[in-house]
């Protein structure tokens, strides 16, 4: 998932660093035995002193270049263990509980109903499966192309409406915990209702950019809401438009919400909040990655803050609108 880096520069960086500091060792070796000699040439210990003083000072920005790309490894390595975590459960669990169900009904005669609550059950772990591999597929993708906001021109409402649908059919809550409320319907009044595949809502809303990209964006937001609300979640999206040519998602949850201090660090790959052997809900830590490339591919922005005066969190999405 890491995409692949040069090592061009580190090794340049590396190459300057012993460079400068053997000069240097030379530079006093020269003026060691200078002084030996008892040579009085001002302008040559100026020169010496000139030239050494500039290679101290890019041998002290070299080290501090090295600290940090230091300090990046050593966190992308952590996230990357939390990634293997995470996945290495997400793949487990179902294998385990799909193992289960096909050793019980091939040793012993169930009854038809319990039968059917085994596939049932199967079906959910297969769900997770090929969730979990269109989530591993989907960041691939993104690394490995460049979208950019366009001639393509995608109409908004559909694509919310079935980001809405699928993480209803993914978590089992009514339908009315995850409301569509249009701010802007050029076409019609305002509705407020359950999400629907075919809903128009927002109908004449358009942003500039490809669909698939657009469905891999707001399914990310509103999965990721769904999931880390309370017991009985409670999921708003708005969408309207805005006088600067621009439009406008908000997706607004009843979560727990996140710290002030955290909320820069959601959208790098693989982080997630908290301990990763100590979590209750899936995922890879990719979702908000995605989110946040996508926005930034299309020309956009992707803000996050607190709703207020109720507990929770908004993610805010903004695009180039489209006529």
């Amino acid at each position: 998932m890491e995409p692949r880096r040069s090592l061009g520069w580190p090794i340049l960086l590396g190459v300057v660093l012993i460079g400068s500091i053997i000069a240097l060792g030379v530079g006093w070796v020269l003026v060691t035995i200078a002084a030996a000699l008892g040579s009085r040439n001002a302008a040559f210990y100026w020169a010496i002193l000139g030239v050494g003083m500039a290679l101290l000072v890019l041998v002290l920005v070299g080290v501090i270049v090295y600290l940090a790309l230091t300090v990046k490894a050593i966190a992308l390595s952590q996230r990357q263990s939390n990634f293997i975590d995470s996945v290495t459960h997400e793949l487990k669990s179902p294998l385990a509980s799909l193992k289960l169900a096909l050793q019980t009904l091939t040793r012993r005669t169930v009854a038809p109903s319990q039968q059917a609550d085994f596939h049932r059950f199967m079906l959910a772990d297969v769900e997770r499966l090929d969730t979990l591999i269109d989530h591993l597929l989907d960041a691939a993708k993104t690394l490995q192309r460049r979208p950019a906001a366009g001639p393509d021109v995608t109409v908004l409402g559909p694509v919310l409406a079935r980001a809405c649908a699928s993480a209803v059919q993914r978590y089992d809550v009514p339908a009315s915990c995850v409301r569509l409320e249009p701010g802007v319907e050029p076409h019609g009044p305002a509705t407020d209702g359950a999400p629907s595949a075919d809903a128009p809502a927002p109908g004449g809303l358009r942003v500039r950019g490809r669909e698939a990209d657009l469905e891999i964006l707001f399914r990310n937001l509103v999965d990721n809401a769904v999931k880390y609300a309370l017991p009985e979640p409670q999921v708003d999206v708005t969408a309207q438009a805005t006088p600067a040519g621009r439009v406008t998602v908000r997706v607004a949850d009843n979560g727990p919400g996140i710290p002030v201090a955290q909320r820069r660090t959601i959208f790098r790959r693989f982080v997630r909040l908290g301990s990763e052997l100590e979590r209750s809900r899936p995922g890879t830590g990719l979702g908000l990655f995605l989110v946040h490339s996508l926005v930034r591919q299309l020309r956009g922005r992707v803000t996050v803050r607190g709703r207020q005066p109720a507990v929770g969190t908004i993610f805010e999405v903004e695009l180039p609108a489209a006529p």
